[in-house]
């Protein structure tokens, strides 16, 4: 086939699994819906070793069509359906971790599922196979870990539905799970994700094949509803950036596939190949009963409900999105980040920017991010024999003040504001960097002594490389506001090198005192002597750092201001200035006399006028 029908489904297949292992349980199951099972056999395969201490096993829990089948165990195996991120010196590196991918409860691959023999007929389940939930799955999972003798995981990590599993496990067992990640998952599905759903489960029911769902032996089975339901799925795991890319210019050129749908299209050939290709490994009842689990997921309707259910775990999560998923689009993950953050939980959160819609977990267009910040955040759990850092993460966590604070920064070289600010913040408190760009400052104050760090930054290179360094990191627009953090949730919020990049500055600041007890801006000063002079007698426009700063046309910031004009605006929105310290980098020294000339940074520490609470609580 062409490179327009590979998808990720290109590499899975019906054949049987050379490495299978299965756990079987003779106990029966009550499951959340009421249905009871007598007897249960799990199916899954394991990468990598259990440590001594059995404190690096991971759990993988694969999505809605993927099975135990992860990765190759060596090259005669067959490819698996993650092979691009786990495996010796991948994101998920078996060298270090021992990894587990069981198949589901409710599955087609080996554990109990429809196609499974009914103890009490001796025949397949059926349509007799019981509603579950992913409740139900992860129970199912976690006596899987028992029998394994896994008493507590260093991560769980799914997508898809299996991040919905993610969810559940770090609730369900909040002292059995150190790290949590999430990825293109909700806290429910979108009434239009219930109806691609819907439609589907439909497709099957009314296969005149399906036979009340015993068309095991008895036919083709319903092979037309779960084709037509797996093409509608997978129109939903691409998007439109990506059709446009694989079927726009050869529209009416359709690729030459034996198959009974529609196929005049190429987008429709693609389509028909796809659906029959998973009708040769996948059984229809399997697809009902998982689809429905999915659909059944639900962590509330609203903020409130979902931060409730989330304020049991204990673990540090991280939360990934794909910037193209109509699926389960970011904003459903920042729902999840928002309800952590209310809940004053250890999280980072990046929406990557992709064409690929919600495949894109399983494609190598963007693994460099979301594989690097998987690795990157394992890495920081597994604090026990770590690794030497590679050259190249050591090159990327450069001295944490040697380099770029973000992507608005005007400062390459040694962050001589840096001294200023941690001067200004309380031994001990609580900080929220706004702009915290590669991590440098907040490496700085975890080094002081500072327990509760949370950054926000827009780049996702630099939440990379900040969570590389261990860091919890939330991507976010300042413009947008701070809704997701509460009043007084932080001792003090900086705002470094980044307010000359904001559009609301008002709006900013007013957050900014909001959120933290105390604010520490900091900014360029445009009235520095230098740089006015770059103007006024040679009628340049100033790089700000003359040797390495932006120009005119390339810079990301939007303003620039003066010591003076702060000043101003401060005594207009009723801003307490508590102290203030004029630096001139280029001289390394704190200026006393005529500041807004002879300082090219200024760092403010601002707090409510009027206010007792640093009173309070710093006995200021």
């Amino acid at each position: 086939m062409s490179d327009s029908f590979s998808s990720s489904d290109s590499v899975r297949h019906a054949r049987p699994l050379k490495h299978v292992q299965h756990a079987v349980f003779d106990d029966p199951l009550e499951l959340e819906y009421g249905g009871r099972l007598p007897r249960l056999t799990v199916t899954y395969e394991t990468y990598g070793r259990l440590n001594q201490r059995r404190d690096n096993a991971i759990l993988l829990c694969h999505a809605l069509s993927g099975d135990s089948h992860v990765a190759q165990h060596d090259e005669r195996d067959d490819p698996g359906w993650w092979d691009l991120a786990v495996g010796p010196g991948k994101s998920i590196d078996t060298d270090r971790y021992f990894v587990v991918c069981p198949n589901v409860l409710g599955g087609c691959r080996g554990t109990t599922g429809p196609n499974s023999t009914n103890p009490r007929t001796d025949r397949p389940y059926g349509a007799e196979f019981p509603v579950i939930t992913v409740g139900d799955i992860v129970r199912v999972q976690k006596l899987l870990m028992d029998r394994l003798g896994i008493e507590r995981l260093l991560a769980v990590v799914g997508a898809s539905l299996g991040g919905h599993m993610v969810l559940d496990w770090a609730t369900r067992f909040p002292d059995q799970v150190a790290g949590a990640v999430a990825i293109a998952t909700s806290p429910r599905p979108t009434s239009q994700a219930l109806a691609f759903d819907i439609v589907g489960r439909n497709a099957i029911l009314r296969d005149p094949h399906y036979c009340g769902g015993q068309y095991y032996g008895n036919g083709p089975g319903p092979a037309v509803g779960l084709a037509l339901a797996r093409m509608l799925g997978h129109i939903t795991y691409l998007s439109r950036e990506a059709m446009t890319q694989k079927f726009d210019a050869s529209r009416l050129e359709p690729q030459e596939v034996q198959t009974l749908f529609e196929a005049r299209f190429n987008v429709g050939s693609y389509l028909a190949y796809q659906g029959d290709r998973f009708v040769e490994r996948f059984d229809a009842n399997s697809y009902l009963r998982l689809t429905m689990a999915m659909d059944l997921f639900d962590l509330g309707d609203s903020p409130a409900k979902v931060a409730k259910a989330l304020c049991a775990s204990r673990c540090r999560w991280l939360v990934v999105s794909f910037s193209t998923d109509w699926l389960f689009p970011p904003f459903q993950s920042q729902e999840i980040v928002r309800a952590l953050l209310t809940a004053d939980k250890p999280v980072s959160y990046c929406s990557v920017t992709t064409d690929c819609g919600h495949d894109a977990f399983l494609l190598p267009n963007e693994l460099a991010v979301y594989g690097g910040i998987t690795s990157a955040f394992l890495d920081n759990l597994h604090t026990d024999s770590r690794e030497p850092v590679s050259a190249d993460a050591a090159t990327i966590a450069e001295a944490a003040d040697g380099e770029n604070h973000g992507p608005t920064s005007i400062y390459r070289h040694h962050r001589l504001d840096y001294d200023s600010i941690l001067r200004l913040v309380p031994p001990g408190a609580s900080v929220l960097d706004l702009g915290c760009g590669t991590g440098g400052l907040l490496t700085r104050l975890r080094d002081n002594g500072h327990y509760r760090l949370v950054g926000v930054e827009l780049d996702e290179r630099a939440i990379l490389t900040s969570v590389r360094r261990g860091l919890d990191v939330v991507q976010m627009d300042l413009n947008r506001g701070l809704e997701d953090f509460s009043d007084g949730q932080f001792d003090c919020v900086i705002l470094s090198q980044t307010l000359q990049a904001v559009t609301d500055v008002k709006r900013v600041l007013a957050d900014v005192l909001r959120v933290g007890r105390q604010g520490i801006v900091s900014f360029p000063n445009l009235a520095y002597s230098r740089w006015r002079e770059e103007l006024a007698e040679h009628g340049r426009a100033p790089q700000v750092e003359a040797t390495e700063g932006f120009h005119w046309y390339d810079t990301p910031n939007v303003r620039f201001f003066s010591i003076a004009d702060f000043e101003q605006l401060c005594a207009q929105e009723n801003i307490r200035i508590d102290q203030r310290i004029a630096v001139n980098t280029e001289s390394n020294r704190i200026v006393f006399e005529n500041p807004n000339l002879a300082a090219d940074v200024a760092v403010f520490s601002v707090s409510r006028s009027g206010s007792a609470r640093q009173k309070a609580v710093w006995g200021a």
